[in-house]
């Protein structure tokens, strides 16, 4: 009678630890619209970040990862399995880490680029890939908790709904968090190189006397590149002279066209002008005033409310 009990108590226990029909196919939708936001998120544009296999791989498994913590929050509460949810709580110790093991990775390859990062800009970059972890979780758990709010008896509706609720969110998180470029408050053009007795000017705004020799001066008038950041407002000048942002065009320009020698930049005090100028591997003065444009503006820069807010609704 004892053995008969226990199997029996056995047997209820284990109907109740099962995950019904309806909750499965909730995860399985939360945890495929998580992941897919995060593969939304992550693209290569004109900067080729990331352009590795790992890089990518990296990536999607941290984002199917934080589409499961989110996917499963919603089951777990239904089912009173109040332990499950204490792992959300993991994930934001594990995307930390993640955060932290981007700026370790970026800073060890400052010395193999051709110019610095930076300590800002690698900071934001960092940030910008915890940030989006973050997304595919709010997603996978947005969708959950529609198809359970829904809980309609024919579940292609829920299914719907949830894939629905999920890319909703997501194209709100991105016009959320999507920052300012250079583009947004200055005008980039390309400058006019010219040497004067060996010393460096770009649209008459001396750069540099450090060339030294004659074969110097003659290479950077051959195959020199330089573009010309005109603030659109006198206030934006806060932003354009800090060096970090300085730095981070720069970089910008140098792996988008590479870097033969030499590299200069000079901020004019009058009108708050920056000279960025180089010689180049590829040289193409509109891919070097798209880099710079599309150079996004750092958090340590924002010093104003223009800056500060976000492209919400499409402003640009």
């Amino acid at each position: 009678m004892e053995a008969i009990k226990w199997r029996k108590q056995r047997s209820d226990y284990m109907k109740t630890d099962i995950i019904s029909t309806e909750h499965i196919i909730m995860i399985i939708v939360a945890i495929s619209t998580g992941t897919c936001a995060r593969i939304l998120t992550v693209k290569e544009d004109f900067r080729q970040y990331p352009s590795y296999p790992n890089g990518y791989l990296t990536n999607l498994v941290t984002g199917f990862v934080a589409a499961a913590l989110g996917a499963v929050a919603i089951p777990a509460l239904m089912t009173k399995n109040f332990i499950a949810v204490t792992f959300l709580t993991l994930a934001i110790q594990q995307f930390r880490d993640v955060r932290k093991a981007e700026r370790e990775s970026l800073k060890d390859l400052e010395d193999a680029e051709y110019t610095s990062r930076g300590n800002a800009y690698i900071d934001g970059i960092a940030k910008t890939f915890e940030a989006r972890n973050y997304f595919a979780l709010i997603v996978s758990f947005g969708s959950a908790l529609t198809m359970q709010l829904i809980n309609s008896k024919i579940m292609a509706i829920n299914i719907v709904s949830g894939i629905i609720t999920g890319f909703i969110l997501l194209f709100v998180l991105k016009r959320f968090s999507k920052g300012k470029t250079i583009g947004d408050i200055a005008e980039v053009e390309s400058g006019i190189i010219s040497l004067k007795n060996n010393d460096l000017y770009v649209n008459g705004i001396y750069v540099t006397n450090l060339l030294g020799s004659d074969d110097a001066s003659s290479l950077f008038q051959k195959e020199g590149i330089a573009a010309v950041i005109s603030p659109n407002e006198e206030r934006f000048r806060i932003t354009l002279d800090h060096f970090g942002q300085q730095q981070a065009a720069l970089f910008e320009a140098t792996r988008t066209l590479g870097l033969k020698r030499y590299h200069y930049t000079r901020k004019d005090f009058e009108n708050g002008k920056v000279i960025i100028t180089f010689i180049p591997i590829l040289k193409d003065a509109d891919r070097l005033i798209e880099a710079i444009k599309k150079t996004p503006l750092l958090e340590s820069t924002k010093k104003n409310k223009d800056v500060l807010s976000t492209n919400f609704v499409g402003r640009n």
